[in-house]
């Protein structure tokens, strides 16, 4: 377990200025569409903050949401594990294997009752026939979901497996892949779609929780507004391409050179709500769109 400094200690710790830190305060702010005067106010929130326990649970997944997270920026997955919050609990990236993994998931269960996030990506086999398809430590994945969540504060869906039931509830759905939702009732539960989700979005949110002790405004699907609330046709830079009705007919032609629109290759981006356009990838460098293959539609269900 780690131990509980506020967030400002670590960064110090970490050689990070008071400068660095409220540039920091401002890029939080920033990410959750909030106005630049409310820096002082996630700063001072930020400055005595404990890090929560946070409990990662991987079901029916690939690793694509952790890999996405390890590329964070802003903080740096290093940051927000080490400083931002305490993670007591993934398979990928904890030291812990066997037994001694599974008494730390316990062991921050009853030390941070009632106060803990559960972070779950990857579908999981719904309560029947079907529930020895996936299992840990020889338990379902429905039974530890169901006793991990039952002392949390709130649980996070991220990756579109977790928040929709993704490519395992696809037709014929042999393991019965239901989503979390489907099966937390009397729990927050936050979705934070896509395949994988932008890494700043997973960061954003885990310090908006930070920050205001609270989960943000949520949109019909359970997703946080201020990063699924446009979408990917609205943010999009080959925008003013599409209203003027010039378009790529294939992947290599010279409206493909030119950067026109990718609608008439079968870009979703019209009824797809994302960050992508104005986050991107890999320290901002670039989206799918941007390399020249349209938006998939994989933060919206089904």
């Amino acid at each position: 377990m780690a131990n509980q400094k506020t967030l400002s200690e670590s960064l110090r710790e970490h050689g990070v200025t008071r400068r660095g830190f409220l540039k920091f305060c401002a890029a939080t702010a920033s990410m959750m569409a909030l106005p630049p005067s409310m820096t002082s106010a996630i700063a001072a929130a930020l400055e005595q903050a404990r890090r929560p326990s946070v409990i990662w649970l991987s079901f029916q997944e690939c690793t694509g949401c952790t890999e996405s997270l390890t590329r964070s920026h802003s903080p740096t997955v290093e940051n927000l594990i080490l400083d931002v919050i305490s993670l007591d609990y993934h398979h990928t990236l904890q030291a812990a294997s066997g037994d001694a993994a599974e008494a730390a998931r316990m062991q921050a269960m009853e030390e941070n009752h009632g106060n803990y996030l559960v972070v779950v990506d990857g579908s999981l086999p719904g309560p029947g026939a079907n529930m020895g398809y996936s299992t840990i430590a020889g338990h379902s994945n429905y039974d530890i979901l169901m006793e991990t969540v039952e002392g949390a504060a709130a649980v996070v869906a991220v990756g579109t497996c977790a928040a929709f039931g993704g490519l395992p509830q696809a037709h014929p759905n042999p393991t019965g892949a239901v989503a979390v939702q489907d099966l937390v009732s009397d729990k927050p539960v936050v979705n934070v779609p896509g395949c994988p989700p932008v890494p700043m979005v997973i960061s954003g949110l885990l310090a908006h929780y930070l920050t205001f002790g609270g989960l943000p405004e949520l949109d019909g699907y359970n997703r946080p507004l201020a990063f699924f609330g446009q979408s990917i046709h609205d943010r999009c830079y080959r925008r003013p391409f599409y209203d003027k009705g010039l378009f790529a007919a294939t992947f290599d032609d010279e409206g493909a050179k030119k950067g026109w629109c990718l609608y008439r290759l079968g870009c979703k981006g019209p009824s797809t709500y994302n960050a992508c356009a104005t986050m991107r990838w890999n320290a901002g460098t670039s989206w799918p769109i941007e390399s020249g293959h349209p938006c998939l539609g994989c933060s919206e269900p089904s």
